[in-house]
């Protein structure tokens, strides 16, 4: 059962993007960055069943997160180029399923790379995974590390996204100083 919404926090789903394995976490980060696990787990799918029925368990699998733990916004891992086509094909369907849910349900939703989350979190853009996952144990104030890895990242894409400005700057107020500089870095960045 979720507990209630601290008043200012924003609620974030974060969502690791994975055709066998689809990490979810939602947190609740309050406006002086604190944060507070609400759920983390994985949704999978079987590598041997058709596309169309990985993809519809992941659907089911992801609206059903949103359902129960009503998020305010959506943070998906971005796709990035990978040596093996299989694999990046099945992240980018699967980002493409949680970007659909955020859309059907009206929640903003935006994406960040990996490098973008683990500097978030650990202050290092090539953390390793259990640098992640000892920081945002360490963060949310977890008694062991969350496992598997998948609901880790997840997890860290809800703290980076909540800590990067995006909705929550809406949530809490004026962007600060230092926000708004990383906000306008961001926006040249992509031109």
């Amino acid at each position: 059962m979720t507990s209630p919404r601290a008043r200012g926090s924003l609620r974030v789903l974060g969502i690791d993007p994975g055709l066998t394995r689809c990490g979810v976490g939602v947190v609740d980060v309050a406006p002086d960055r604190s944060a507070r696990l609400v759920h983390v787990g994985v949704v999978r799918s079987d590598p041997g069943a058709p596309i169309e029925e990985r993809l519809a368990v992941i659907a089911a699998g992801l609206r059903d997160v949103v359902d129960a733990h009503s998020p305010q916004v959506v943070a998906v891992e971005r796709v990035f180029a990978q040596h093996n086509r299989h694999t990046v094909m099945g992240t980018a369907q699967a980002s493409g399923i949680a970007l659909l849910i955020a859309g059907e349900r009206g929640l903003p939703a935006a994406t960040h790379t990996p490098s973008e989350v683990k500097a978030a979190v650990t202050g290092y853009g090539s953390a390793d995974k259990l640098q992640v996952q000892t920081m945002v144990a360490r963060v949310l104030r977890l008694d062991a590390l969350p496992q598997p890895a998948d609901a880790a990242d997840a997890l860290a894409l809800a703290l980076c996204h909540a800590w990067r400005g995006g909705a929550a700057a809406a949530a809490s107020g004026p962007l600060t100083p230092a926000q708004k500089a990383w906000h306008d870095a961001e926006r040249l960045a992509r031109r």
